[in-house]
């Protein structure tokens, strides 16, 4: 596509006025959802980074399908180990079974950059569940005092 990246966005917010900033809950720094990940460079090089990324954990709030693959946006409350909170979306590939299990309030180990902050967020499958478990009881622990 021909154009800024600021009209990409737009556009695609035109098109799918349910992924918009507003709509995610995200601020004017989010640089918005790729139209197709695989063919933008910019979101092949933040899924890279976001692969050795900080671990965090983000409470499920609501989810997007953007296409029948399914590809979803994942629409987080994220909670660092250095007690940073934010809104975290997650533009993920999942399985059939992985969608139908998708319930609101759930926790998932997720993935950000810190040097970024973003709103970027990825499923954090390889996560240690030990290191999962040391982080939610972190967190819990700040919470308490």
């Amino acid at each position: 596509m021909f154009g800024s990246k600021k009209k990409v966005n737009d556009l695609m917010a035109q098109l799918r006025p349910d992924l918009s900033r507003e709509a995610l809950g995200v601020g004017p720094d989010f640089p918005g959802v790729a139209p197709n990940p695989l063919l933008s460079s910019d979101a092949r090089r933040r899924t890279a980074e976001l692969r050795t990324g900080a671990l965090a954990l983000g409470v499920l709030v609501g989810w997007r399908e953007v296409n029948s693959n399914p590809r979803v946006v994942l629409m987080f409350d994220v909670e660092t180990a250095g007690g940073i909170s934010f809104r975290g979306i997650a533009d993920e590939d999942l399985t059939i079974t992985e969608l139908t299990r998708l319930a609101p309030g759930q926790t998932f180990p997720v993935r950000f950059r810190p040097a970024v902050m973003d709103h970027y967020v990825a499923l954090a499958r390889d996560a240690d569940p030990a290191r999962v478990q040391q982080l939610s009881d972190e967190i819990a622990r700040r919470k308490r005092a």
